[in-house]
């Protein structure tokens, strides 16, 4: 599973970005990179329902963008760990802000339409930095 890029066809900064974060674990696994680098078991296990197939391609993939890097260590049993590197650093550090929407306006809720991930015209929500 190959990632291909479309350089000259995004519309935004925002449609580049999803292109390299886009799939179900990406996010996930930035965000557990984040914490410490980890081997590829220890990952797995981070994150309940990857399996060991999708894990390995959504790496792969993270690893061509530069955004994350595979240390492989001569040692008997093999070692492999993998941690950020400073774009991906950056990416996770661009994602916070998603975070911490996400935790403020679906996990702790706002009412019925956080509760069901939905925006209300009430909701003051900035699609763009700076903006109201």
């Amino acid at each position: 599973m190959g990632t291909v890029r479309r350089p000259g066809a995004y519309v935004c900064g925002v449609d580049a970005a999803m292109d390299v974060i886009g799939g179900k674990w990406k996010v996930l696994i930035l965000w557990a990179l984040g914490q410490r680098p980890f081997r590829f078991g220890e990952l797995r296990r981070e994150l309940p329902g990857v399996t060991e197939k999708v894990l390995a391609a959504q790496l792969r993939e993270l690893e061509a963008d530069g955004i994350v890097h595979r240390e492989e260590y001569d040692e008997v049993p093999p070692h492999v760990e993998y941690r950020l590197t400073p774009r991906g650093v950056a990416l996770n550090d661009a994602l916070g802000p998603l975070g911490a929407w996400g935790k403020a306006h679906v996990i702790e809720g706002r009412g019925a339409s956080a509760a069901a991930g939905q925006v209300g015209e009430d909701d003051d929500v900035a699609l763009v930095t700076g903006a109201a």
